[in-house]
């Protein structure tokens, strides 16, 4: 991999740090050949400290290493893009990311469903929630409203008609996100499910 250090005088180039697994951001740094060897060499990465003028291995004084997953360059061959296993906090104040985000799996607006279902959840007084009503009438009543869904999605594949077909699967999926909530599971769950079962 060529990386063109030469682009600017400190000879540095960015190296965005992601989380090999939730595909986070976790920080920016800066290294230089040096730099970019000996993560490399110890599966540790290192950056160049442009305040310290050295080299420093993240983690070397918290024990918050970053281990290498992978590297990649980008088109211009000047930015980095670093893939790791974070272990602990990566930010020098305590939090997950430079931006004092967590660092959890999100699925796009899946998650942000699956968060307005564990609030309906938490708030089953709420008289005009349909949500927060099946949670009132308990998991069996969930779970026959996943049968039926499972059962409309079903009829609806085996026609010809796509409209049908998408809304009673994406009733269907609604549903399972309520009995996942009313099992204590999410999707994160099933994701890790499944990856126990890939080979």
């Amino acid at each position: 991999m060529e990386v063109d250090f030469d682009k600017n005088p400190e000879k540095l180039v960015p190296a965005i740090i992601q989380d090999a697994r939730t595909r986070n951001v976790l920080m920016l740094g800066y290294m230089n050949q040096e730099a970019l060897e000996v993560t490399r060499k110890t599966k540790k990465v290192t950056f160049f400290s442009r305040s310290k003028q050295r080299l420093w291995t993240k983690g070397e004084e918290s024990g918050n290493f970053l281990e290498l997953v992978n590297v990649k360059n980008d088109c211009d061959k000047d930015t980095l893009l670093i893939s790791v296993n974070p272990l602990g906090p990566t930010c020098h104040t305590g939090t997950d990311t430079c931006w004092a985000e967590k660092n959890v799996q999100r699925y796009g607006f899946l998650s942000d469903l699956e968060g307005v279902i564990a609030a309906r959840k938490n708030n089953t007084d709420n008289a005009d929630s349909y949500v927060a009503s099946l949670f009132r009438k308990g998991i069996n009543k969930i779970a026959q409203k996943v049968g039926e869904e499972a059962v409309e999605t079903v009829i609806e594949a085996k026609d010809s008609d796509d409209e049908l077909f998408l809304n009673e699967s994406a009733d269907l999926l609604f549903h399972y996100l309520i009995l996942l909530q009313a099992k204590g599971f999410t999707l994160e769950d099933i994701v890790e499910t499944l990856k126990k079962r890939h080979k």
